[in-house]
């Protein structure tokens, strides 16, 4: 008989709540890798973005033509081009209504710009709860499942006058692979999610940064034109 065969039927006959443990963490590793993968997906792509943006941004092109060109399609943009889009469209509706100070257009932007990075962090911030949940409590529902096993296998031992190492030791097997799952859940949910929280602390900081930035030159537009009206 094969290891893995060995594994199976312990898994098999074990009881019917070591059973559910190890059916609620094979659950939880599932959804762990299916988050991971996903993840990975969207903030590869968030960074990805951001740099061909701020590439873009930075080449000196003219600000309106840079707002055209990632409004065409239709499509909301997101990431740091997102934050851009909110705060330059909303200073353009601002300085054409022409009576507002230029303060309260760069205070209407920031705003703006506020708003949709928030909205951004939490985009990329979905389901790392979920990931951070799964690697904290996943060993414990392993160890659950791990002594309601042992308790079984020597509760089993007073039914029989002689105990035997033969009859202990499939009960104790089958309750340490609930352990072992419970590890195989929690360490990669771990990993993922230090790893992930890590990356949108950085994205969060290249969008407070760009968001000044950008501040600071729709200030110098606002009193620009400002003072052309004046004189």
């Amino acid at each position: 008989m094969s290891g893995n065969m060995s594994i199976i039927e312990l898994v098999l006959s074990a009881s019917f709540v070591v059973q559910l443990v190890m059916a609620l963490l094979l659950a939880a590793s599932i959804v762990s890798w299916a988050i991971i993968l996903r993840k990975r997906g969207v903030l590869k792509k968030a960074v990805a973005g951001s740099d061909t943006f701020e590439s873009s941004f930075w080449s000196g092109s003219d600000l309106t033509s840079i707002y055209r060109d990632i409004t065409q399609g239709g499509q909301a943009p997101s990431d740091m081009a997102g934050v851009f889009e909110a705060g330059f469209r909303e200073f353009r509706r601002l300085t054409q209504q022409g009576s507002v100070p230029a303060v309260q257009v760069v205070d209407g932007a920031q705003r703006a710009m506020r708003v949709a990075q928030m909205r951004e962090m939490d985009r990329l911030e979905h389901n790392l709860a979920t990931l951070a949940t799964i690697g904290s409590t996943s060993p414990y529902v392993g160890l659950f499942g791990t002594v309601w096993g042992i308790m079984n296998s020597f509760t089993a031992l007073g039914n029989v006058q002689s105990a035997t190492l033969a009859m202990v030791a499939p009960g104790i097997a089958e309750a340490l692979i609930a352990t072992a799952m419970g590890l195989f859940a929690a360490i990669p949910a771990v990993i993922a999610y230090n790893r992930y929280a890590d990356k949108v602390t950085r994205l969060e900081v290249r969008y407070d940064t760009f968001a000044e930035e950008f501040s600071t030159i729709l200030e110098r537009h606002a009193h620009g034109r400002a003072a052309a009206r004046q004189s």
